[in-house]
């Protein structure tokens, strides 16, 4: 009887660890624990991307890359983090017409 219990325990872990493999964007270390309230200089910014509650995250934020490949987050309802999308899409759209 041991046996089978183990056996169940080790088939559920299995099917529990295979299942978050493939979660994607949904894991938790893909999400912000807490946000940058303070400004961050848009001319450090290169990218930015979103996590928001719908796709698996607690803290919704907007996650920008610095120039040196850090990840910092940011509050996405904040007016400083609206301008440094608003600055990277026209950098973006100005590259595309180059």
């Amino acid at each position: 009887m041991a046996s089978h219990a183990a056996a169940l325990l080790a088939i559920s872990l299995l099917i529990l660890w295979t299942s978050r493999a493939q979660g994607g964007a949904n894991d938790a270390e893909d999400c912000c624990l807490s946000v940058n309230v303070r400004p961050i200089p848009a001319n450090k910014v290169r990218s930015f991307r979103y996590l928001l509650i719908e796709d698996g995250c607690r803290v919704p934020a907007v996650v920008f890359t610095t120039l040196r490949g850090h990840h910092l987050c940011a509050p996405p309802d904040q007016p400083w983090v609206d301008r440094i999308i608003w600055r990277l899409k026209k950098i973006s759209a100005k590259s595309k017409l180059s």
